[in-house]
Parts: structure tokens; sequence; C-alpha cells
């Protein structure tokens, strides 16, 4: 192929794949179901222009592409939102993803083991339900955030806990059943034991620890380009996932922890290492998905229409419920309602199709009814469940109307976590100078500063005696939020037709278009 045509083809794909996610986002279809849909329209089975066969390459870019969006994730979750679900997420990731797994594969068994055409044996339907007993964290970090879900009880922490942490479970799981399939004879129940222990205790200890070395040795280099801090970030998060499989650990949870880590810690260019990693994780949700839309053959889809169907059916009406009512028995602060919508955010994604390349990649007999089954399952997962999350919530009373914080968008500042001050952009009318046109006359409280000005293109620090004209934008700092809106409402500008524009500190909560 010629690299004219390959840049083309591949720019083709990004920018289709950007438009239609941007529309369908319009309709409540999630992204990653779009980014999937265009890999398929572009491949073998539909326009053709893209033939892709390579299961490792695959394998891999999956992987990459998980790892810097879990790393992500934590980047840009609060240790304090997460402290108070750390019983309900670590019991979901574990023993939630076992149940469903167990439980996902002798119903499989029974309904679909002896099936013309599938025939797993109960070895095989484990191991297919193991690849699809986590839920995906790339799913629901993108579908949770990207739809400004504001959810009630600590239910989004918890869910971002739990599929940031569970792959663990499910990937212990899928390379057991993996050799027993292979090599045949019973399981082996304490090595399996050893393994996860092993795994679960090897990454928590190696994403932390190298998530404080990250972040020691961001704060001590003196690099002159300071784009290449987030550079830094990003290949630390690389080198923690590869370490850590060579000690033996879980490289997702390590990265997942290291994240987390150096996402609560002080460094120096904060701000532009997360506004990085923002177009990062797109980056590689979009060429994950639209890699793993590339390598399916639709026409092989219908041959698995049934079983696929029925697993889907079993895994979201069935064993998510149930393996999440039995986790969550003894947390007697979610409600009932909670524990139904966290049962419905049970989303697969990117993580199963991997996880079925891997059964692919090692050989496994009927890994190629296996892939597609999973595949099915997955579209099936982003169609019922991606797409219906708000209207769930909505439903059963978990939400609330989403916290509309735009960010500053004429004044580009960032303030250092420990002050604990807001900042707020306001927009120059004709109401605001009813008392006088000077900055002295719009009569600020007294903790609260005007700072800069910005008129046209320009920019400049005001005085008491600066004449403002219409369509200045004038950039107030104050105590606190409150303080702020206080101050704004003083103004007559906190009013729907002119919604706040502020940024809080501590580092503020991701901020989405409304619904």
């Amino acid at each position: 192929m010629q690299i004219e045509f390959f840049l083309l083809v591949i720019s083709l794909l990004f920018i289709v794949s950007i438009l239609v996610g941007k529309a369908g986002s319009r309709y409540g279809m999630p992204a990653l179901l779009l980014f999937l849909g265009v890999g398929m329209l572009f491949g073998s089975d539909g326009l053709g222009l893209v033939h892709f066969d390579n299961i490792k390459l695959a394998h891999m870019v999956g992987t990459v592409a998980l790892s810097a969006i879990l790393f992500s994730g934590g980047l840009d979750t609060k240790i304090s939102d997460i402290r108070p679900v750390l019983g309900p997420g670590i019991v979901l990731a574990t023993l939630g993803v076992l149940l469903t797994a167990v439980g996902t594969g002798i119903i499989l068994y029974l309904l679909l083991g002896h099936r013309q055409g599938v025939s797993l044996g109960v070895m095989g339907c484990l191991l297919l339900a193991s690849t699809m007993s986590s839920t995906d964290s790339a799913s629901v970090f993108s579908i949770l955030r990207g739809k400004g879900l504001n959810l009630k009880h600590n239910l989004r922490p918890t869910l971002e806990l739990e599929s940031g942490s569970n792959d663990p479970m499910a990937y212990v799981l899928t390379t057991t059943f993996i050799s027993l399939v292979l090599q045949g004879g019973s399981p082996h129940y304490g090595a399996a034991v050893l393994t996860l222990v092993v795994q679960l205790v090897v990454g928590v200890l190696a994403g932390f620890a190298m998530g404080k070395g990250m972040v020691w040795l961001v704060n001590k280099i003196d690099i002159d380009n300071v784009a290449l801090y987030p550079i830094l970030v990003l290949t630390g998060s690389f080198f923690v996932f590869a370490v850590t499989f060579y000690l033996h650990g879980n490289s997702f949870l390590a990265v997942y922890i290291a994240g987390l880590i150096v996402g609560n810690s002080r460094f120096v260019h904060k701000r532009s290492t997360r506004n990085f990693f923002d177009g990062i994780t797109w980056i590689a949700q979009l060429t994950m998905f639209l890699t793993l839309g590339l390598l399916v053959n639709p026409s092989e889809l219908h041959q698995v229409l049934v079983p696929g169907l029925v697993i889907s059916v079993v895994m979201i009406f069935v064993t998510r419920p149930l393996s999440v009512f039995a986790s969550m028995a003894f947390f007697r602060e979610y409600s009932l309602r909670d524990r139904i919508f966290v049962s419905w955010v049970g989303l697969r994604g990117a993580v199963p199709i991997i996880f079925a390349i891997l059964c692919r990649v090692e050989g496994v007999p009927g890994s190629e009814v296996m892939f597609n089954i999973v595949f099915l399952c997955t579209l099936t997962s982003l169609v019922v469940q991606g797409t219906t999350l708000p209207i769930v919530a909505r439903w059963l009373g978990v939400s609330e109307p989403p916290k509309v914080e735009p960010r500053i968008e004429n004044f580009d500042i960032d303030f250092p976590e420990e002050i604990k001050s807001a900042a707020t952009e306001v927009e120059i009318t004709s109401q605001i100078l009813e008392n006088g046109n000077r900055l002295m006359d719009l009569r600020l409280p007294e903790k609260t500063l005007a700072i800069l000005v910005k008129r046209g293109d320009n920019y400049f620090v005001p005085t008491g005696k600066t004449v403002l004209h219409l369509g200045d934008h004038l950039m107030l700092l104050t105590d606190d939020k409150q303080a702020m809106n206080d101050t704004l409402q003083k103004l007559g500008v906190a009013t729907e037709e002119h919604p706040l524009k502020t940024i809080t500190h501590p580092w503020y909560s991701a901020l989405f278009d409304d619904e």
C-alpha cells in the first residue's frame, strides 16, 4: 500500500468517526458504538477500503489504547470521591466478576453447550463467559462522562472504580480457562486463586510505587520544552504497564492505580497534562474501536445471531443483576434503585473483544466463533444499555440535573489546587453598565477582583478607572464558588440568559455538554 493512500484512508476514517460521533451524541448514541460502525463500514464486508485481519496487531493496538484510557481514567478521578466506595467497588470488581463469569458459563452450557455450530463444552462456555465478565472501563468512562450524568449516592465513583479495577479478575479467569481448554484436565483452584492474589497485590504495589516515582521525576526534571512534560507522563504510563507485566502483576490495574496517584498529586504543568490526556483518551478510544470494527466481518455475525442474543439477554437481565445484588448485599447505603442502576451499567466494550482476540492468538479451538459472539454481545450492550443510561437513571430517580459549568473560553488560566478560589468570565452587557461604564462603578464585593479584560483580540489589566465597553470580557477572581455566585447575582448576570462560566478549585469535575 502506498503511504499516500494509507494516510488518506486513515485520515478519512478518523474524520468520519469524529463527525459521526459528534452527530450521534445528539441522539443519545454512544460514540464508541459509532466508531465500531465506521470500522465495519470501511472494512472488508463494507466499502472494502481497508482489508484488515492481523489479529496480533489488533491485540497490540487494543492493549496500548486501553492502557492509556485506564491511566487517563485514574488521572481524572479524585481519591476523595472513591474512598467512600472502596468496599463496594472492590467487591464488585472481584466477587461480582467471578459470579458473573461462573453464572453465565453454567447457563450458556445448559442452553448452548451442545448447539450445532457452537458446541463449546463446559470449559469453553466458562471461557466465553470469562471474556465478558468485567464491565469495560472505556465504555463506562466514555458514556458516563460523555452524557454528563450527574448521579446520586456516590454511584458514579462506584461504577468507575469497578470498571477501572475489575479487569484483573476477568484476565485471570480468561487465562486460566484458556490453559484448561488447551491442556484439558480439571481446574487447579489453588493455583488460580494464588495467581489472582499475586496479580492484584503486585498490580496495586507497582502502580502505587511507580506513580509516586512519576510525580517525583516530573517535579525534579527540568525540561526546556514544557510541551514534553505530558509526553513524559504518557511514556511513564506505558512504562508502568510493561514493568508490571514482567513483575507478574496485572498491568491494567497498575496503570489505573498509577493514574490515581499522579492525578491526586502536585506536579508541574498539571493542567496541560490533563488536557493532553483528554485528547489522548479520545484518540485511543477511536483507534481501538475502529481497529476492532475493521477486524470483524459482519457477514459472519448472522451465524452467531441466536447464541449472541441469548448470551446478551442472560448477562443483561440475569447474571449481571444477580452478581450485583449478591456483591452489594452487605452495603446498606445503596437503595434498591441504586442496585438496579448499577446492574444496568454492566457495559461491554473493548476489553471483552481484546480478551476474545487473546483466545484467537493462543489458538483456542472455536475462538473464531467466540470472537464473533463477543463482538455481537458488545454491540448489543452498547445499543441496549449504552443508549438508555440517562433514561434509566431518570426513571429510577438516581440522577440529578447536570451541572453545566462551561470552561472559561477567553482566558487561558490555571491555579494550583491549594488555591481554593473561583474564577469567572463575564461578558459586559448594557445591564451591567447601568450604574456607569467604569470598573469602579460595578461596585464589586470586597474580596472580588477584576484581573483581566479582553477587548477584541487584546488583553490588559484593568484599574478602577478603566472604561468598559459592550462586548468586553471581564475575568473575576474571588474566594470560592458561592462568593462568585453572589458576585454574579449582584451584577445581574447569574440568569438563564447569562449562565455561569466558573472554574472552581481544587480541580473541578469533568465538564460535559448539556443533553
